[in-house]
């Protein structure tokens, strides 16, 4: 671009509006800022999307550092995904420099530290910060499919389970909710039930199964049960106006990096159905930043990105606004990203045929300019971007070369004292501080289990008694066939008869008597 005033001035003048504004950045002219030609957004246009992009050490993090300044300065509540912990600096002021106030000098910013209202969260209370959890039920079988990565016919099976859990009245909390209801569809009791669901078979179930052990042994069971996040408390406010910067910290989940994405779908799906209708604000009720996009979208079903494409085309008129933020606009499906509307694209290299297929494919998405944009992207430095945006009228601005503004709060990680103390401070903590579980699938199958298991034990024991008694009958009657019988007395006979009488017995007691005297001497004499 060539150092004219009519080019400049046209420019300016296409991001000149009449309500308010996020201020992005000077635009370039022959490689250095013009500080009379600002490059804004309007906060109403938020809500139409957006896109930050660039390759890898080109600034994204603090254009997303930035734009959560303003917003939260304009009284616009944020959320942001903090993939690499060093968003957290937010909740504390900026570290001045020569370096950095001869940049914000020739940019035309007035800058100042500043720290900005934070609150922490952490998946399943993995980190520091408020737990975030959300039961099985909620989350839903299409994007729990997503992050068991299964087929669309395992994907649809899932959801007969759910449906399946609903009719009997079995919760799904957590995991274990859900792996009990697939072992007692795939047990001997739970057959004729799994029959008689239209379309589920055995084998499915028995992936499913598999698929859900496997997920629970990488650690994923803290993040699904109660107390449930209500996505609600990511709109607030401070009492003197400013919006609340919400923090999620995903540092510690980095080995199941689909999971805290389909997690963050989980939050906007929420909000969807939470929040009425308000049609078109003068600025977003929230804005929510999707940080690594890329990992939302790689092995996703059509479902799931019909369910994505559904999320972002209709929670606009919500007041909510979604930025993707991601390394080149190809990472993200088409039907997304045409809806978004305003993009920051920071620089891209073309070092392998894949990257100049993904420069090509990027230059393809913007708008017609003055620009040689694929020279251009090559060669932004670091905290440069191309910019365009839509207006309040709905059109696209002229695309702009734009040096953005640098962050007013802590551009590293913030003291861990600091962000715990905000943790333990925060009105959230009582209420999702704490996990509960109560009675669900789990308690319920386990109760019927325990049940049975007593029921078979009883009849068991009752079995072995009647064995035994009938053992001791049989014993009893062998014994009383071996016993030996007395033979039967023969009647006396005469002589007997005589020996028995008493007179007989009286005589011979007298002879023996005297024949004893008359041996021993022992007879009176006359």
């Amino acid at each position: 671009m060539t150092n004219e005033t009519d080019p400049v001035r046209a420019v300016a003048a296409g991001y000149t509006f009449d309500g308010p504004t996020l201020d992005l950045g000077a635009l370039m002219v022959d490689g250095q800022p013009h500080p009379d030609a600002q490059i804004r957004i309007p906060l109403a246009m938020l809500t139409r999307h957006g896109l930050v992009a660039g390759a890898t050490g080109t600034g994204k993090t603090r254009t997303l550092q930035g734009l959560a300044e303003q917003l939260s300065a304009a009284g616009v509540p944020v959320f942001l995904a903090d993939m690499k912990g060093d968003l957290s600096g937010m909740a504390a002021p900026g570290e001045g420099s020569e370096k950095l106030t001869a940049r914000t000098r020739a940019l035309g910013q007035q800058w100042s530290p500043k720290a900005f209202p934070c609150e922490f969260y952490a998946l399943g209370g993995q980190g520091t910060g408020i737990p975030v959890r959300a039961t099985v039920s909620a989350f839903g079988p299409t994007m729990l499919g997503k992050v068991l990565d299964l087929n669309a016919t395992q994907e649809s099976s899932l959801g007969l389970v759910f449906h399946f859990a609903d009719t009997k009245g079995w919760l799904l909390l957590d995991l274990k909710d859900l792996r009990s209801v697939l072992l007692y569809l795939t047990s001997d009791e739970g057959k004729a039930e799994l029959k008689a669901i239209g379309g589920l078979s055995p084998q499915t179930v028995g992936v499913i199964l598999r698929e859900l052990t496997a997920f629970e042994a990488k650690g994923a069971e803290p993040f699904f049960g109660e107390t449930e996040f209500g996505a609600l408390d990511l709109i607030r406010s401070t009492p003197d106006g400013r919006g609340v910067v919400s923090l999620l910290e995903l540092p510690g989940v980095a080995s199941r990096p689909e999971l805290f994405s389909t997690f963050l779908l989980w939050l906007v799906a929420e909000l969807f159905e939470r929040l009425p209708e308000v049609g078109d604000l003068d600025r977003p009720k929230l804005v929510f930043f999707f940080d690594e996009a890329h990992l939302l979208f790689n092995g996703a079903s059509k479902a799931f990105v019909a369910a994505i494409t559904q999320a972002v085309r209709l929670i606009r008129s919500k007041g909510v606004g979604i930025f993707f933020v991601t390394q080149t606009p190809k990472d993200v499906p088409g039907d997304v990203l045409a809806q978004l509307g305003n993009r920051v694209q920071h620089a891209l290299r073309a070092y392998t045929p894949d990257d100049a297929k993904a420069l090509k494919a990027t230059v393809s998405t913007f708008p017609k300019s003055q620009y040689d944009l694929a020279e251009v992207l090559q060669n932004l430095g670091i905290g440069e971007a191309v910019v365009t945006v839509l207006s309040e009228n709905g059109a696209p601005t002229p695309v702009a070369w734009t040096r953005l503004r640098a962050p007013e709060s802590l551009m590293a990680e913030a003291d861990p004292a600091v962000v715990q103390g905000i943790v333990n401070a925060s009105p959230l903590l009582a209420t999702y501080g704490p996990a509960i579980d109560r009675e669900s699938a789990y308690e319920i199958l386990a109760a019927r289990e325990a049940q049975a298991q007593q029921a078979a034990e009883d009849a068991a024991a009752a079995k072995e008694a009647a064995k035994e008694m009938e053992d001791e009958a049989k014993r009893a009657e062998r014994e009383a066939r071996s016993r030996p019988t007395a033979a039967p007395k023969a009647p006396p006979n005469l002589i007997d008869q005589a020996l028995g009488s008493a007179t007989v017995k009286r005589a011979m007691n007298t002879a023996v008597r005297e024949i004893t005297r008359s041996i021993f001497g022992t007879r009176k004499r006359g």
